[in-house]
């Protein structure tokens, strides 16, 4: 794993958004005006078939607003609960798209889930550029890696940017714990072992979040530390073995119901925020598989 530069302090501005309980963060160079934007999401209204793209529009107001040079959009999996506005976005400010390289076993998981025709890609050529586990890129003159923490998807991956890390679905505050394993390619064995590798990180090195829901009627948070999580994570604080995890999380994913947003989100996501081709009569569909998942 490259070393973390504790010393460059990225300057990180959250967008939330409330429907979905999703962070989306804008990540500052501090040395210059280029950014990432990490985490995008496009609103859907599934009852009515709708969707808008208010949050998206507030991210791209506030990069033009700040004179902004966005250089990569992340995605750090492929989400089930909200859809990604990045093609939106880029079209609108730049920047390149990336996830996770095994976005292709995600791909062909759920290509056959939804049927999709022969056109639909699974080889991740959707997106600009496919991360690899230990990869580094550059935002401006801040040095970034990205960690593949599989477990969750098989596609997860924390992007270090800094002294800042954003663990997309894999870690939530403390308070919260860690996030479900049963999805299709989801282990909690392996999730645990992600999980280790991000812990092994500094403790100073800040935690971004993806989500929260707010347990306990608390404030919404979105910010922790290595630390903070070593010592007061309710599923996996230091000294939780391994199997001890696997049992809990396990039990616990048996009695969760499947995210609201689960079959839109994916058959938008895999095709990297893009919908699916409108049929002859001009008008786009999303399918509902029954009795899948």
């Amino acid at each position: 794993m490259p070393e973390t530069n504790l010393n460059c302090r990225p300057e990180v501005v959250p967008f939330f958004d409330e429907d979905t309980n999703t962070f989306s963060y804008v990540v500052k160079d501090p040395a210059s005006n280029a950014c990432a934007i990490v985490d995008s999401v496009m609103e859907i209204d599934y009852a009515a078939g709708r969707l808008s793209l208010d949050g998206a529009d507030k991210i791209i107001d506030y990069v033009k607003r700040h004179d902004l040079k966005v250089e990569w959009l992340i995605e750090t999996h492929v989400h089930a609960d909200h859809l990604s506005a990045a093609p939106y976005i880029q079209e609108k400010v730049g920047g390149k798209l990336g996830i996770g390289a095994k976005i292709t076993v995600v791909q062909e998981t759920f290509g056959k889930i939804f049927n999709a025709d022969t056109e639909f890609a699974r080889d991740g050529s959707q997106f600009d550029h496919l991360f690899e586990d230990g990869d580094e890129y550059m935002v401006g003159e801040m040095r970034c890696f990205a960690i593949h923490t599989p477990g969750h998807t098989p596609a997860c991956m924390t992007h270090v940017m800094g002294d800042a890390a954003f663990v997309g679905d894999t870690l939530f505050m403390p308070d919260a714990g860690t996030a479900r394993a049963d999805f299709p390619g989801g282990d909690a064995r392996v999730l645990y072992q992600s999980i280790d590798k991000l812990l092994s990180l500094p403790d100073q090195v800040r935690l971004f979040m993806c989500h929260d829901y707010m347990p306990g009627g608390r404030e919404v948070e979105y910010e922790t530390t290595v630390g903070a999580q070593k010592a007061a994570n309710i599923h996996v604080h230091a000294g939780t073995t391994e199997q001890q995890f696997v049992e809990m999380r396990e039990a616990r994913d048996a009695t969760l119901d499947m995210p609201r947003l689960i079959l839109p989100s994916l058959q938008v996501n895999m095709r990297a925020g893009h919908l699916p081709d409108a049929e002859d009569n001009g008008t786009v569909y999303l399918k509902l598989p029954l009795n899948v998942l």
